[in-house]
């Protein structure tokens, strides 16, 4: 696949900055960056980290923010008002033509008589599994290994990539992407200890997991099913990889939980919310909208609406930021207290002498 300038500015909605002749026949077949595109790929200018690469780049179409200060004179220069998001478009057309959707059932691949799908619309690839009463809509290509359970639904043009396992129940929307790994639906982590017995005892989890439209899911990602009633992931949500969410916990709308971080269940968190890397988030909480966490946050309570928070436990940002750096001036302090009080003791022992000073006049 190839794209001309008009292909890429249509795709982009640009302008076209840089003159280029009539004559001349510039075809794009790729993306890459920009210290290593080469003439016939694209790249993007987001970051002003990267302006050295950018005056050095090799790259045939540069998408480039308004107002540039200085421009190298190889590559067409496109003006968009956000690269990074105009350049996703590119990557999105080429994808589609790497990532040809042919569908079938493979051979090798298990559906039960009872599933509900179109093999003329639907991709089934080698050694998934579609239990009883599964419905898989249009669109929707479901990766090698992946298990679908029984009277699983998954709606319009969802992928699933390899070894993904979407248990009983549990229900997907449209556009709903999730990566290699990940299982929608374990059981949630429920045990009561016996006090007669000593051991812990298995409490039923019998609920669902619901994911809503065009919500991601990343590799190796556990979203527990409710013990009863619904687990819930709000349309157009980020899940990055290795991130656990627990038993009847509810996710707004786009908001955007980055890897390792973990939420006990019953919690609920807004539309809006970014969760950093390797947040805690305790159960039975209320974080409010548009909340933003540092990576790293342990929250212990519920958090207000609309403020950034950081430290463990959470504390809102600017106070946080003024603890850290008291711990981080501790080691200072603590001298400074040793070198004080050796000071006050040597001045105890001279005021102690046996002759006070008032004694000599």
């Amino acid at each position: 696949m190839t794209l001309s300038l008009d292909d890429i500015v249509k795709l982009t909605g640009g302008r076209l900055l840089t003159p280029v002749p009539p004559e001349t026949t510039l075809l794009i077949s790729g993306v890459a960056t920009l210290a290593e595109a080469a003439a016939q790929e694209a790249a993007f200018l987001g970051n002003e980290k990267y302006f050295k690469d950018f005056m050095a780049t090799r790259a045939g179409v540069v998408l480039v923010p308004p107002s540039l200060p200085e421009k190298p004179e190889g590559p067409a220069l496109i003006e968009v008002e956000n690269p990074s998001l105009a350049f996703n478009a590119l990557v999105d057309a080429f994808m589609k033509v790497a990532n040809d959707f042919e569908p079938g059932i493979d051979p090798s691949a298990v559906v039960h008589p009872t599933a509900k799908l179109d093999p003329t619309k639907v991709r089934v690839q080698a050694g998934a599994i579609i239990e009883a009463s599964a419905e898989i809509g249009d669109g929707s290509d479901i990766g090698p290994g992946c298990v679908v359970g029984k009277a699983a639904k998954l709606g319009q043009h969802c992928k699933l990539y390899a070894r993904v396992v979407v248990r009983e129940r549990c229900i997907l929307g449209n556009h709903v992407v999730v990566q290699p790994g990940a299982v929608i639906g374990s059981d949630g982590f429920g045990f009561l200890l016996n006090k007669e017995t000593g051991r812990y005892e298995t409490v039923d989890q019998v609920g669902i997991v619901v994911i809503e439209d065009h919500v991601d899911i990343g590799a190796n990602t556990a979203i527990d099913r409710a013990r009863f009633g619904r687990t819930v992931i709000g349309e157009g949500s980020k899940i990055d990889n290795l991130v656990q969410i627990g038993h009847n916990v509810t996710i707004g709308k786009h908001t955007v939980i980055v890897s390792q971080s973990g939420i006990a269940g019953s919690t609920h968190v807004g539309d809006y919310v970014t969760i950093a890397a390797q947040c805690g988030i305790a159960g039975h909480l209320n974080v409010g909208d548009k909340v933003v966490m540092a990576a790293r946050t342990g929250v212990m309570g519920n958090l207000e609406g609309g403020q950034a928070y950081w430290g463990s436990p959470s504390a809102p940002f600017a106070e946080a930021r003024m603890q850290m750096i008291a711990v981080r001036r501790l080691p200072e302090a603590i001298k400074e207290l040793k070198a004080m009080k050796k000071q006050a003791e040597q001045l105890r022992e001279l005021l102690t002498k046996k002759k006070p000073w008032y004694r000599f006049w």
